[in-house]
This record gives C-alpha cells, structure tokens and sequence, in this order.
C-alpha cells in the first residue's frame, strides 16, 4: 500500500531534458515559470513560501496512481463481498483468471510504481535503507495483526493468536516483502548514467532487471526441479482435538503444478509448519473437493485426500515471483520519472503491457497455465500487462485529459488505501457493531438488520 512520499533531498535527474521540482522537504520556493508540467495539476501558482509548501504536497502526487489504487481496493472489496454470490468473480479454484485474481498483482504493480517515484533521486542510501526497513516491519507487523488470526472473524467475539497455529504469511506480508526487495533494488541497484531514451533507460537499470531475471530463474528452478515426495496432515475429528485423523497425500513426483504435489506448498510445509498455512485452501472449490464447484461445499464421496490440507496462497515460493510484478511496476515507475510527455510515457507503457500479456497467454497455450495460487510465471505475465494498460488508461483519463471529479472517490480511496484494507480485511468495523447487544451477543446490530443470521 506505499504512496508516492517523496524521500528527503530528491529532485529531477534528467538534466536540461526536465525541469525540476524541488522536494517539500528543501523548503524552496518555485516560481511560475520553474514549475513542471507533469500535468494540468502540477503547475504551481506564486503563493508565500507555507502556501507554496501544502501546494506542492498536494501536486506532487501522481493523481492517476491514486486512482488506480483506489480502484484496486474498491474491486478487493466487490470481490470478497459478492465473490461468494458471483463465482464468475470470485478467485479461480486453481488453474484460470477472473477479477478477483487481479487484485494483488495491482497492489504490488502498484507499489513498484510509487518506489519509482519516492526514490527517484537520494542525498543518503543509507537514511533511506532504514525508511524502507521501518515501512516493511509496519506492514509485516500490522499484516500479522490481521491475518494471524488476531480477530477470529464476524459472528466470533473472542480475540487472541495460538502462536502454534499463528498464520506467517499474508497480503500485506507479501506487500511488505515485494516493497522491500523493490526498495533495496532502487536505492542500490541503479547506474548514474543520463537517460535519453528507453535503451539508455534499460542500460542505467540493467542489475535491476538482471535481479529480475534472478528471481524469475529461481522460481522456474525450484517450481519444476524439486521432487515433492508423499506427505501426510492431520485434522481433527468432529470435536475432539485429542483423536486427530491423518490423511496421506501420495505424491513422489517433480514439475508437478497440481493442488497436491506441487513444490510451492512443500517449502511452505518445510520452512513454515503446514499448521501456520492458510486453513481454508482455495483448491477445496474444485470439483474433486466440492459438489458445489466453484463454491465451497460438502466432500464428494470419492474425494481425493488432499482437499482439506492447509494451503497458503501467499507462501514463500510465490513470493518470489510476486517480487518480480513489484519489478515491472518500479520500471513504470521510471518512465514517470525520465520521461516528461504524455506519448512518450504512453508508448513506453503499452508497448511492455501488450508484450507481457502476449507472452502470458501463450505460454497458458503452451502449458504454463495461469495459477494465481502458486503465482506461475505466466500469471506474472498477464497480470503485469493488465496492470500496466489499466494505468495508461487511467493516466490518459486522468492527468491527460483532466477527467478527475467523477474520480474522486477512488482517488480518497487510493490516499486511505490501508486504512480501507485494514478494515475491509479484518472485520474490525462488524466486531465493533457485535460489541453492542441486548442480553446476548446474537442480540445485536447486525443481527437486528439481518446480518450474520
């Protein structure tokens, strides 16, 4: 959820090519005709030095960015409200794309994007390594709050982790790490090298698309070279947690891209503990593991034994490949940065996106199917392409053509994107409602409007 917040001592790299913009926190005053035209919204009128200050807060923002993040969260919202009722929008059982896919892959592509703004230029590395290690532990530390099993859900009132069970990983967890790598990436791995156009561009930021091709060949290597061997879980029986039944899963298989056996969910069962993942997997609604698919629902008679294994959708292995999105939009980031007019932006940007989601589609043809669960490469792909066209389309909208009031609540939205999220996520706003009730708890707002029945 990071936000363009420009890191002390940045301005303009780009020479006479660009014109600058002192950062807020220099103090300086910027006259009419120093001003960049970003846009409509980023010319700055001659006011005293404290007006020009909270001006050029408000201006330095990419508008469109905002924008496209509220968009995100508006659609995390849509999706985890009607996705039980639309299928169609709900997230994929394993192999496929819909709507609910989208979304984080928008929110890391998003992230890349806002680091290419923030440290677009540093007076110290290493003031703003720490920044970005403080900003991560605030994301991995609220993430764990809310997705560790802290607030056990609507309709449950108690509260509390069992730090044997405690979930380690989560969205805001996958967040935090794709901004750090991101992060680190941009303050340490970029060359000082004058950008005239989009080869000098690439040259100035070779190691971090050779960090990019590390991690894409990393997560190829582990995906389809391990060997996954069989392996058992354990549930417990009706009520009794003392009589626990163990299910066998075989396996014994490498390359393996399937719900059961595939090399993701064995490091996370290795590293983490397969009882701190993620409890409700998202394969139980294909049709082995429910007669209701795509839904959730009861076990088909001959279902197979993995269908109630935990399974985390946001585990280590597909992390890696997360990093990689996080990547792609720090490049667009870039362009925003090295490039000053509208065409040259938007051909830099549609040219990768059509690229990326070209190469995504055919290689699903080709077997690599898009898998959202294990974060394939070529969901990567597609998903990198749609974010990318979906912002061009909301920067032409927005900061070209000056369509912005009609956007206004997503651009709220995007400014407020992890205060929505932490109360979309964690229930937090119907557990304060359920703390109010007359004699008993089922006795109380919710119920009275016919909510949690």
């Amino acid at each position: 959820m990071a936000v363009y917040t420009p890191i002390k001592g940045q301005e303009e790299d780009n020479g006479d090519r660009n014109k600058s913009l002192k950062s807020n926190d220099e103090g300086g005053h910027v006259d009419d005709d120093e001003a960049v035209d970003e846009n409509k919204s980023f010319i700055l009128p001659t006011h005293s030095r404290q007006q020009d200050d909270v001006q050029r807060q408000k201006q330095q923002r990419l508008v469109s960015l905002d924008v496209f993040r509220g968009l995100t969260v508006a659609l995390m919202i849509l999706v985890d409200d009607a996705g039980g009722v639309l299928p169609a929008i709900n997230h994929s059982p394993w192999n496929g794309l819909t709507l609910a896919d989208v979304v984080m892959p928008f929110f890391l592509f998003i992230v890349g994007v806002s680091l290419g703004l923030t440290y677009k230029k540093l007076s110290c590395k290493a003031v703003a390594t720490r920044k970005a290690i403080l900003r991560t532990l605030k994301l991995l530390i609220i993430g764990l709050f809310l997705q560790g099993g802290f607030l056990h859900g609507l309709n449950d009132l108690t509260y509390g982790v069992d730090m044997t069970q405690i979930r380690w990983m989560g969205i805001l967890q996958r967040i935090a790490i794709g901004y750090l790598v991101g992060a680190m990436c941009e303050i340490w791995l970029k060359g000082g090298n004058h950008v005239t156009s989009g080869l000098s561009m690439l040259r100035k930021y070779q190691f971090q698309w050779a960090a990019v091709l590390m991690f894409v060949t990393i997560y190829l290597s582990l995906l389809y070279g391990l060997h996954v061997p069989d392996w058992e879980y354990q549930i417990p029986v009706a009520a009794s947690a003392s009589t626990p039944k163990i299910f066998p899963v075989k396996c014994g298989v490498r390359g393996h891209t399937g719900p059961a056996c595939n090399a993701g969910g064995m490091i996370d069962r290795t590293i983490l503990g397969i009882q701190h993942l993620y409890r409700k997997p998202i394969y139980a609604r294909t049709k082995p593991c429910s007669i209701n698919s795509p839904g959730y629902g009861p076990l088909p008679p001959d279902a197979p034994s993995w269908c109630q294994a935990p399974f985390d959708p946001e585990g280590l292995l597909s992390s890696v490949m997360a990093i990689v999105t996080c990547l792609v939009g720090l490049h667009y980031g870039h362009i925003i940065v090295h490039f000053k007019e509208h065409k040259d932006r938007t051909l830099h940007w549609m040219v990768p996106s059509t690229c990326f989601l070209v190469l995504g589609l055919v290689l699903d043809l080709l077997g690599m199917h898009v898998n959202k669960a294990l974060y394939t490469f070529s969901y990567m792909c597609v998903t990198a392409g749609a974010a990318g066209i979906v912002f061009t389309g909301i920067y032409l909208l927005v900061d070209v053509c000056g369509f912005r009031w009609p956007m206004l609540v997503l651009e709220w939205m995007g400014m407020h994107a992890l205060l929505i999220f932490t109360l979309a996520t964690s229930n937090i706003l119907p557990v304060v409602l359920q703390g109010f009730y007359w004699k008993q708890p089922g006795n109380n707002i919710l119920r009275f409007i016919g909510i949690g029945r």
